[in-house]
């Protein structure tokens, strides 16, 4: 193979000019309407989520339907433009569906391939904005291996991260794939204490419920498994997001914070830990685009793409918001400072849609390498 060929088949890692313009949209709307002090308010209701925040991101600016094709209502983007949207989610900790609607559920719909009918009608009301829809399996469900109910309507699944959100579920059955309303009689939303109070966790319950049956049980297996890989490919550009936020801000911090007549930033010590937390940033950034990447182009290697990304970005990320809380002492000891809510968001994320430790095993699998 010629080094023209390899050239030409490397992924491309660099932002467009469009995807800037998307963040720089994104950046400015969660900046007036998701900044710290509203984010920690927000935590301290019993509403987590802004209406008005989801309706300016997903129908103003249209994030809501960059992965679904404009015959069906969206935008007709990739996954790289998703992921842009979901790097400064990240960075502001924004308490919004929209990894688990726009991208997981999102995808799972897509993966149907229906042109018309339910599938299609249920699609267009996501791209509008206008309803949010849950993969109705657990939060830490890998791609690998999700959970199924068994036979009929019936039984107890969770946690699901943003049911609470939800107005429709979307549940795998050996029976096929369902689409549920969560205001429908005999479905019980339960909300439950999740440790990252920015992305709520609830038990779903359901007894004799009534549901549209939108594939059979293995497309509808498939389009799940697809969903949970998209969801765990950009997890790790939501990672990033937070990773860079953590180090961006402790870096500002160290220059301001003065001892011994010096800031506190200058003394090699703490030099050398925000050096290194630089670097494994940079590497995240790789590892995150090129998960985005291999999913929008649909490249063979996009499952090898995403278990790398999520078992680096993953423990980045916790990394980064344990240094961010250290280095800024005292203060960030503190409720009213945001760098709990990012050191959460980051333990949270480092075992949803399957642990670091199962994305090694599977990158071991798929290079035939002896398990980690």
């Amino acid at each position: 193979m010629t080094a023209q060929t390899e050239e030409s088949q490397a992924p491309d890692l660099l932002y467009s000019e469009a995807e800037e313009d998307l963040r720089a949209a994104v950046r400015s709307l969660l900046d007036d309407r998701c900044d710290a002090p509203t984010v920690i308010a927000r935590t301290e209701s019993d509403t987590p989520y802004d209406p008005q925040l989801w309706k300016a991101l997903a129908a103003d600016i249209g994030a809501a339907g960059l992965l679904i094709p404009e015959k069906l209502g969206g935008l007709g983007a990739t996954h790289r433009e998703a992921a842009v949207v979901i790097e400064e989610l990240g960075r502001s900790v924004a308490p919004a569906p929209y990894l688990t609607s726009s991208v997981v559920a999102t995808e799972t719909l897509l993966a149907l391939g229906a042109q018309d009918g339910p599938v299609a009608g249920l699609l267009a009301e996501l791209a509008a904005g206008r309803q949010v829809a849950v993969l109705a399996v657990p939060f830490s469900a890998a791609a690998a291996d999700p959970a199924t109910l068994t036979g009929a309507l019936d039984g107890t699944l969770g946690p699901i991260a943003d049911a609470a959100a939800a107005d429709v579920l979307l549940v795998p059955t050996t029976d096929g794939l369902y689409a549920v309303a969560t205001d429908a009689a005999g479905v019980t939303v339960e909300p439950l204490v999740p440790l990252d109070l920015t992305r709520p966790l609830a038990t779903v319950t359901l007894s004799g419920a009534t549901g549209t049956r939108l594939a059979d049980p293995g497309a509808g297996q498939e389009a799940v498994r697809r969903g949970l890989l998209a969801g765990a490919g950009l997890l790790a550009s939501e990672q990033l997001g937070l990773a860079e936020w953590c180090l961006t801000e402790t870096v500002r911090h160290t220059r301001e914070r003065h001892q011994f007549n010096r800031p506190v930033g200058s003394f090699q010590s703490l030099k050398h830990r925000m050096a290194q937390l630089w670097l494994e940033v940079v590497s995240a950034r790789a590892a995150a685009r090129n998960a985005a990447d291999a999913l929008a182009t649909g490249s063979p290697d996009t499952p090898l793409a995403v278990a790398v990304a999520q078992a680096y970005c993953s423990k980045v990320a916790v990394h980064a918001a344990e240094e961010c809380v250290q280095l800024h002492g005292g203060i960030g000891m503190t409720w009213e400072h945001p760098a709990h809510l990012y050191l959460k968001r980051a333990k949270a994320d480092a075992t949803a849609y399957g642990s670091a430790g199962r994305h090694r095993e599977t990158v071991a699998e798929l290079m035939e390498l002896p398990a980690p």
